[in-house]
């Protein structure tokens, strides 16, 4: 006898799933990922990254800011219910034009204080 066990289904994939059932013309992603497993994380992100490239229009709230460079036309940074910058994803992530924006990036960066522990602490 042979058991046949599917993979394992996650909520969030059944979400879109369903969302993509309906054929809708935008796509609304409100932090995808916050409430995932770091290894389930990828694979969401690789969905939504192959609907970008399918041509589906998207607002994704996300602080996945390597996969918002990667996959957005446009960046829009939010503080407080009010818009604070917006650019092209290249523009923002390199050179962005207001101080909130320039400290949240920098935030981002950890950078060590030295090369080992003792330093560090």
């Amino acid at each position: 006898m042979v058991y046949l066990r599917p993979a394992p289904v996650y909520p969030t994939e059944i979400a879109i799933v369903r969302s993509l059932c309906m054929n809708p013309d935008i796509m609304l992603f409100d932090e995808v990922t916050a409430a995932l497993d770091p290894e389930m994380v990828r694979e969401v992100l690789d969905v939504i990254l192959g609907l970008a490239k399918d041509g589906m229009t998207m607002l994704i709230v996300t602080h996945e800011m390597s996969f918002a460079r990667q996959v957005a036309n446009r960046i829009v940074f939010m503080d407080k219910g009010q818009i604070i910058e917006q650019a092209k994803p290249e523009d923002f992530f390199t050179n962005p034009t207001t101080d909130r924006a320039k400290t949240f990036l920098n935030i981002l960066n950890y950078e060590p204080r030295g090369t080992n522990y003792e330093e560090n602490i």
